[in-house]
């Protein structure tokens, strides 16, 4: 990753969802990038680090007032760019349905609270916060299993069915957003599989060339973030670029 060279000089960036793999690398690439001047830090666990730029306040993505505090902590500062890295797969007893029949209403909702609500809520307060007269981008984590097109096999269908409403929620709100500022980007992405504790019980299978690292995986989307324009708002991108179908 060379550094981002199509936002204004000294961009200023806030993560949300600082604190995990993802997102802790995403940081580390953001805060040793010349070309960046600030860089927020927000997650439910606590960030230990700061300085170079950097700075972390708590979130909580189920509970819109702290994401509300977020967005005002940031003030005056005009964001360049917002990543959304925040999601669920599993979490205690908590799985993946293999099967129809192991679906439950609380896991349901539980999944759509956090793949779905927080980020969409997390653009409600961050959208408006986008610089105006420059590209911008928003940018929010999905999975290529949230597409619906691309769905051949079955299975997890609360974590697919998340994705799929987080990209139409993100192709809705880009409509209007770039009525307000036409130069702004507003997209999905797919990170690829990625080695963190989110995937980690369900990577057995994938090729070493094929599971990323947490700073592979960074690396790669801030490529893709530096090549997006305002064609590509609306869009589902993948860690190389590529377009996904919804």
């Amino acid at each position: 990753m060379n550094g981002l060279t199509s936002f204004t000089d000294s961009a200023n960036v806030a993560v949300i969802g600082a604190s995990g793999g993802i997102g802790n690398a995403f940081c580390d690439a953001l805060a040793e990038d010349p070309a960046v001047g600030k860089v927020f830090a927000f997650s439910r666990r606590t960030l230990e680090r700061d300085g170079n730029g950097l700075t972390w306040q708590p979130i909580d993505i189920e509970d819109e007032n702290t994401i509300e505090r977020a967005a005002d902590s940031v003030g005056e500062t005009p964001l360049d760019l917002v990543l959304v890295l925040t999601g669920i797969l599993h979490e205690g007893e908590l799985r993946p349905e293999r099967r129809m029949s192991e679906l439950a209403p609380d896991s349901i909702a539980r999944v759509f609270a956090i793949n779905t609500i927080g980020p969409t809520l997390v653009a409600k307060h961050f959208l408006p916060k986008l610089r105006r007269d420059a590209k911008t981008v928003f940018a929010a984590l999905s999975a290529r299993v949230g597409s619906i097109g691309d769905n051949r096999l079955g299975g997890w269908a609360s974590y697919r069915a998340s994705k799929a409403a987080l990209n139409q929620f993100v192709r809705t709100l880009s409509i209007e957003h770039a009525r307000r500022r036409p130069k702004s980007v507003v997209v999905s992405l797919h990170p690829g599989t990625v080695r963190t504790s989110l995937s980690e019980p369900f990577t057995a299978r994938t090729p070493a060339e094929k599971l990323f690292t947490p700073e592979q995986s960074a690396g790669y989307l801030l490529e893709v973030i530096d090549r997006l324009g305002p064609d590509d708002t609306g869009g589902f991108f993948a860690w190389d670029g590529t377009r996904i179908e919804y």
